[in-house]
């Protein structure tokens, strides 16, 4: 038993880091960002690449995880600023629709364009974690566990402080709740909304990294099946609401340790989607979303 819950909270550790992006666009400007999983294969593609170049091959350490996830995170946050920028600014004001359908074109876009430059098989991250462990209250748990889990905690806890102590984080939450009020009041609304995909995609790209050195494979189409599960994560949750995010992805982290454990792991995703549908039966605004009641 606790060995599927500690199984459930590093895979949901990767789930959380997702949703936060969707949650937060969804939040600011009601946008459901398709291509938000890409981004998170991305990140993987850009630390594989990275580590090529050098030469960096081997073991993985801790302060090599740390500068790969810099650099990730960097990098993908200003690809996301990119997307938003050419992609959904120019439609803020266009039928839902339109945007959805472009959002589904960038996702295309970026893992068609990682397939036609790194090719369509997957490919062998340099550096892995190494598997030595130790038994604690009946569980087997390794430092590479231990690490991940610790950065993906610290890094939902710095977007935490940002979102409610300070001025951008502000800014966030006012643009959420009436857009053109806050620009009456002086807000920059693109600013902060570029500064939103910023961190979102930035969150995104660090847990491509961790997957990649704690799984040991990447490829192309890895972002696919992952946004999916942080989309369903992040409904879970509460659309929109960032500690729902969080919630939501170690809830279906445990729903899919669980469900591997009973029916087998073939079945892992249809027991979580499952969950979802029944789940949203009974409380489609998720575990802690709010009612919203638009007035026309």
């Amino acid at each position: 038993m606790m060995q599927l819950i500690w199984n459930g909270l590093i895979v949901g550790s990767f789930y959380a880091l997702v949703a936060l992006g969707y949650s937060m666009v969804y939040g600011i400007i009601k946008l459901l960002n398709f291509a938000h999983g890409d981004v998170y294969m991305l990140g993987a593609f850009v630390a594989f690449f990275t580590l090529n170049s050098f030469g960096v091959n081997g073991s993985s350490s801790i302060p090599l995880l740390l500068v790969m996830l810099l650099l990730a995170m960097v990098t993908t946050g200003l690809i996301g600023v990119g997307i938003e920028r050419v992609a959904y600014r120019p439609l803020r004001r266009s039928p839902r629709l339109a945007v959805l359908i472009t959002a589904i074109g960038v996702s295309f876009t970026l893992e068609y364009g990682v397939r036609a430059i790194f090719g369509p098989n997957p490919e062998a991250f340099p550096v892995r974690f190494e598997s030595k462990g130790f038994e604690f209250a009946g569980m087997r748990i390794t430092g590479a566990q231990i690490t991940l889990v610790v950065i993906a905690a610290v890094l939902m806890l710095v977007l935490s402080h940002v979102v409610e102590r300070t001025r951008s984080g502000r800014a966030m939450r006012a643009i959420a709740l009436d857009t053109q009020g806050s620009q009456l009041m002086g807000i920059n609304v693109n600013r902060t909304i570029a500064v939103v995909f910023f961190i979102g995609s930035a969150l995104a790209g660090a847990a491509g990294v961790m997957a990649g050195a704690y799984y040991g494979s990447i490829d192309f189409l890895m972002g696919f099946i992952i946004g999916l599960k942080a989309f369903t994560a992040a409904v879970i949750g509460g659309i929109g609401n960032l500690y729902g995010a969080m919630l939501g992805g170690l809830v279906l982290g445990m729903l899919e340790s669980f469900g591997s454990a009973w029916f087998g792991g073939e079945w892992r995703d249809v027991f979580s989607f499952a969950f979802l549908i029944l789940f949203l039966t009974f409380k489609p605004t998720g575990l802690l979303g709010a009612r919203v009641v638009e007035r026309m």
